[in-house]
């Protein structure tokens, strides 16, 4: 089932996509919902992003070769970072290219969408604190990232985290294709199966040390050919079962 978020007439709401169009639901995805039957267009909506994050953790370094293509290796245990709530747009939304970077890069990623408040899962129980599945791009600030010891401002300004089209909740993420394209140019092109670890292993690290709430996000990291985008690109992440996710970069007003 894909999930979307939408905005209509001022009005937001969720519904399940069903070829071109949008069945919209009596409340919210992270409780038993019920399908109104008002069907809208896909067309005749704004699809905003899939949800509203309180937090989304990030995990870097865990495919081996983007690893590498920086001159890092793999760390013992799992890399993680916030990107904050404000760091958040959607499908079609744009990328506001920061005034304190001269080198930003794109980073395909699958990201998870958690279900349930959830803390210490076993990782048996892994499957069912998970909604679902997106695509993000985890846009980074490069040059900040690497003179600065924190990734805060590196990761996290506003617009470094696209998430979208929607949430796909019947999928296996164990090996899917995942790609990214610039301007129609293929940049980066992997697949999840070749994550360092896996997300049942994200998952059980992380909540080890902190809750996670319905909607949070977890970014699974990317693969190698992470690269600059410039003022003017359109940037695009696809992954194998789910769907693309694109955006463009704009120059701050």
């Amino acid at each position: 089932m894909r999930i979307a978020r939408f905005s209509i007439d001022g009005n937001v709401g969720f519904g399940v996509v069903e070829g071109n169009d949008l069945d919209v639901i009596k409340g919210h995805p992270f409780a038993e919902f019920e399908r109104s039957g008002q069907k809208v267009p896909l067309d005749k909506v704004r699809l905003l992003p899939p949800v509203l994050p309180n937090k989304v953790v990030a995990i870097g370094r865990n495919y081996a070769e983007h690893a590498k293509e920086l001159g890092h290796e793999v760390d013992d245990v799992p890399v993680a970072f916030f990107k904050p709530s404000t760091s958040v747009v959607g499908p079609g939304d744009p990328v506001v290219y920061p005034s304190f970077s001269q080198e930003v890069h794109h980073e395909a990623e699958l990201a998870v969408v958690i279900g349930r408040m959830c803390r210490e899962v076993p990782r048996e129980r892994v499957k069912d604190v998970i909604l679902g599945y997106t695509c993000a791009n985890d846009i980074t600030a490069r040059d900040v990232q690497r003179r600065e010891a924190q990734w805060a401002r590196a990761k996290g300004f506003d617009s470094s985290c696209p998430l979208g089209p929607w949430i796909e909740t019947e999928l296996d993420p164990s090996d899917l294709t995942i790609q990214c394209t610039v301007n129609g140019e293929q940049r980066q092109l992997g697949r999840t199966s070749e994550m360092v670890r896996s997300i049942e292993d994200l998952i059980v690290h992380l909540t080890e040390a902190m809750t996670l709430l319905p909607g949070d996000v977890v970014l699974t990291g990317t693969p190698a050919g992470v690269g600059p985008l410039n003022v003017g690109d359109e940037v695009a992440v696809t992954i194998e079962g789910i769907g693309t996710l694109t955006n463009k970069v704009i120059k701050r007003g």
